[in-house]
């Protein structure tokens, strides 16, 4: 378990807190205490089955909990049955729906499910499943008393979900403030180290370690991850957004999917989703996006159904262009002088009505060449023979054949 290399710690991570020894207390970093040998470390990340299916966006702290694995370390995932009835006021401007206790067993199952190609499930004492009703179900009135007399109202409404509901007199409900502390209590219940979350759970997290120093344990360290972008390249990955990538989707779904990842994103996405290199990610955004597509997909179904994937996308565009070939107009490529850039041949085909609004499709991603978009804005070809038979694109509508 001792390393000196801490790559896989650090690898897409916001934040680790506290960062430093500042306290008597806390007398050696989250690097220091993952050298120790005595034991394994205990890595918490709770998950409330609120929903059936998880997306990419969810898989980022779970592959973080498999890095911790594979360090030696114990996962402790902590299903939030009980919490799950009450729900996470995170993020939300309004009171949660209060799910049955069959509702989040049933969740729970397909969570599970979906979760066994990130994880580690097999090798002896890498990994715990605990339900937080265990102890949580078991709270008298007292114990309960005893967890909201460690915070004061004037600390939850300083959590930011509360605070703008309370300054937009949105109701706030008493059992909700329950939340954070029974989450807190999960760390204190499996004596948890290290805890992981998005950037959304500081506040959750550090409720964590306030308990486990009332209760008189040793605070536990936080390993803040961040909220991935969607598949639009504009807001956090969401189903009701739809744009997102499911982890039960079949791989030609993914891949139809993935290998239109907006450039901007293929580094964050190559750092978050994959254990690629991020100094070999291709140079070239078209092929980025497609490795990309297959080694995402290659954990989840395999490297196998991942090529295939791949081919029959391919084999899918291609027909369609062959079935678009005779409605396609053309254009002769004799009125255009070689070398030519790809955006004054935009222009000079009538699909754009100036070179500069071609360079601005092209930059804006909307320009494919035999289905592949071109994301070089100065792309030129030396002669013809490069361009003759196929089909120049933009946007979904305006095709032409080039002759």
């Amino acid at each position: 378990m001792t390393s000196d290399n801490f790559e896989w710690l650090y690898r897409g991570v916001t934040e680790v807190f506290p960062s430093q020894t500042d306290s008597q207390e806390e007398s050696e970093n989250l690097e220091q205490l993952c050298n120790r040998c005595d034991r394994p470390l205990r890595v918490k990340l709770g998950i409330d089955p609120t929903g059936t299916d998880l997306h990419l966006g969810h898989s980022i702290p779970f592959r973080k909990l498999r890095a911790f694995q594979d360090q030696g370390h114990t996962a402790v995932v902590i299903i939030g049955d009980f919490t799950a009835q009450i729900g996470d006021p995170t993020g939300k401007d309004k009171v949660r729906k209060q799910l049955s206790a069959e509702e989040v067993k049933q969740n729970a199952e397909t969570y599970l499910q979906q979760l066994r190609p990130i994880l580690d499930f097999d090798t002896p004492g890498r990994l715990e499943i605990r339900y937080n009703s265990e102890w949580l179900s078991k709270l008298d009135l007292a114990q309960i008393q005893e967890l909201l007399a460690t915070m004061t109202v004037q600390q939850m409404l300083a959590k930011e979900g509360f605070n703008n509901r309370y300054n937009q007199q949105t109701p706030i409900y008493l059992h909700e403030f329950l939340y954070p502390l029974m989450q807190g209590y999960d760390s204190v219940a499996v004596n948890a180290d290290v805890e992981l979350g998005g950037t959304d759970q500081k506040f959750n997290i550090a409720v964590g370690r306030d308990l486990q120093r009332h209760f008189g344990q040793k605070p536990q360290f936080g390993v803040l991850l961040p909220i991935l972008i969607g598949t639009d390249g504009e807001q956090k990955m969401s189903k009701s957004l739809n744009n997102y990538v499911g982890l039960k989707e079949d791989a030609l779904s993914m891949y139809s999917k993935l290998e239109k990842t907006p450039d901007a994103l293929l580094p964050n996405y190559y750092e978050l989703l994959t254990n690629f290199a991020l100094t070999e990610i291709p140079e070239n955004p078209r092929e980025a996006q497609k490795l990309l597509a297959v080694e995402i997909i290659s954990q989840y179904h395999g490297q196998e159904a991942a090529l295939m994937a791949q081919k029959t996308a391919l084999e899918i565009v291609s027909r369609q262009n062959m079935a678009n070939a005779q409605a396609v107009p053309e254009f002769s490529l004799e009125s255009v002088e070689f070398p030519a850039k790809l955006f004054y041949i935009l222009n000079a085909s009538g699909l754009v009505n100036s070179s500069g609004e071609g360079r601005r499709q092209i930059q804006g991603g909307s320009v494919r060449l035999e289905g592949d978009r071109i994301s070089d804005v100065n792309i030129t070809y030396d002669d013809p023979t490069q361009l003759k038979g196929k089909i120049l694109q933009v946007g979904k509508k305006k095709f032409i054949r080039l002759v």
